[in-house]
C-alpha cells in the first residue's frame, strides 16, 4: 500500500490521481472533513474530474451530523482492502526503462494525520469517559472558555497540543476527558503495539519551499471564496445549528462568528485573511507530525508528472530489492 502524505496545499490530490492511473489502483481518501458531502469547497475535496479518472473511497459519504472518527476509518479502510483489494494489480511501468513491473494495492492519501496513522499502525482502544468527568470538562469549558481548554491540553498532553486543531473545542475537550480518565496523556494511547497488516506499507511525502507552499495556500483560499465558500458555510450553519464537529474547522468557524451575511468589505477581508493564516498554521502542524516519522521518503513536488515519475521509480526499486 502506497501512503502519500504532505501538508495541505502541496498538491497531493493530483499526484495521487496520476499514480493511481499508472498503478490501476483505487485511492483511499484519509481526510476527516472531505468525508462530509455538504462541504466540498472548503475541504478542497477531489474534483468531479478527479473522481471520474480514478476510483475514490471515503469522499462525501457521510452527513455532517453523522459521527465519524479515526477508529471507524481504520475499521472501514482495512475491511475494504482485505475484502475487495486483496490482490494488487501488476502493471508495467511504461515511463521507466526495462520490463520491470509494479504491484500496488491502493494509495492512501489525505491530510488527517490520525486517519493515516490509524490505517498504518492501528489505534488503541479509547476507554469510555465517565459521565462525571465529561460533565466537569464541558461545564468548565462553558464557564471558562476556549483559553482555559487550550491551557489544559498544553498542560496534560503537550505532544498532542503540537498537532491538534488548537481552535477546535470538541477535539480539545476529548483530549482533556480521556487524559483525566486514564491519568496520562491522551497521545500515550497511540504509542503501544503497532498492528500487523497483511500488506507492505510504503510511505512517501510531498514538500515545497515554505514561501511557495504558503503562496499556494493563499491562492487556494481565494479560489474557494470565488467558488462560494461563504455561501457553503452559511448553508451548513442553517442546516446544522448545533455546529457538529465537521464545521469546527478551518474555513468554516471563521464565518461562524458572524450571525448574518458579512456586509462590511473590510470585515470580510479580515475573515478571509484569518482563514489563510489558520490554514498555514495547520500545514505547519501537519509537517511537525510527519517529520517525526523517519519511514517517509520525501519528494519536492515541483511538477506533478516529475513527482509521479520519481515516486513510481522509488516504489519499483523497493520492490526489486525486496524480490
Amino acid at each position: 500500500m502506497l501512503v502519500l502524505v504532505g501538508p495541505t496545499g502541496v498538491g497531493k490530490s493530483e499526484v495521487a490521481v496520476t499514480l493511481a492511473e499508472r498503478f490501476h489502483c483505487p485511492i483511499l481518501n484519509a481526510d476527516s472533513r472531505q468525508i462530509y458531502h455538504e462541504i466540498p469547497i472548503g475541504t478542497a475535496a477531489p474534483t468531479k474530474e478527479q473522481l471520474q479518472r480514478v476510483q475514490h473511497y471515503f469522499v462525501g459519504t457521510h452527513k455532517l451530523d453523522e459521527d465519524y472518527n479515526a477508529g471507524q476509518f481504520e475499521r472501514d479502510a482495512v475491511e475494504l482492502l482485505n475484502t475487495k483489494y486483496r490482490t494488487p494489480n501488476t502493471i508495467h511501468n511504461s515511463h521507466a526503462s526495462g520490463a520491470q513491473s509494479t504491484k500496488v494495492l491502493a494509495i492512501l492519501t489525505g491530510g488527517s494525520m490520525m486517519y493515516i496513522d490509524a490505517v498504518c499502525n492501528g489505534l488503541d482502544e479509547i476507554p469510555a469517559v465517565p459521565e462525571d468527568i465529561r460533565k466537569k470538562v464541558q461545564d468548565s469549558y462553558r464557564t471558562q472558555g476556549l483559553t482555559w481548554l487550550q491551557q489544559e491540553v498544553q498542560r496534560l498532553d503537550p505532544d498532542y497540543w503540537q498537532i491538534v486543531d488548537q481552535s477546535n473545542p470538541q477535539r480539545l475537550m476529548h483530549c482533556v476527558e480521556v487524559s483525566q480518565t486514564i491519568g496520562q496523556p491522551y497521545s500515550s494511547l497511540r504509542k503501544k503495539t503497532v498492528k500487523e497488516r497483511p500488506w507492505r506499507i510504503v510511505k512517501v511525502g510531498l514538500t515545497r519551499p515554505r514561501a511557495e507552499l504558503y503562496e499556494r495556500i493563499n491562492k487556494r483560499v481565494d479560489e474557494m471564496i470565488a467558488a462560494g465558500l461563504e455561501q457553503e458555510a452559511r448553508a451548513a450553519f442553517a442546516q446544522y445549528p448545533n455546529r457538529p464537529n465537521g464545521l469546527q474547522t478551518v474555513g468554516y468557524r471563521e464565518w461562524d462568528d458572524q450571525e448574518s451575511r458579512v456586509e462590511s468589505l473590510e470585515l470580510r477581508e479580515k475573515i478571509i485573511e484569518q482563514i489563510k493564516q489558520n490554514t498555514r498554521h495547520y500545514a505547519k502542524r501537519q509537517m511537525t507530525w510527519w517529520r517525526r516519522d523517519n519511514t517517509i521518503h520525501w519528494f519536492d513536488n515541483e511538477d506533478t508528472t516529475h513527482s509521479a515519475d520519481a515516486i513510481s521509480d522509488y516504489v519499483r526499486q523497493l520492490q526489486e530489492s525486496n524480490d
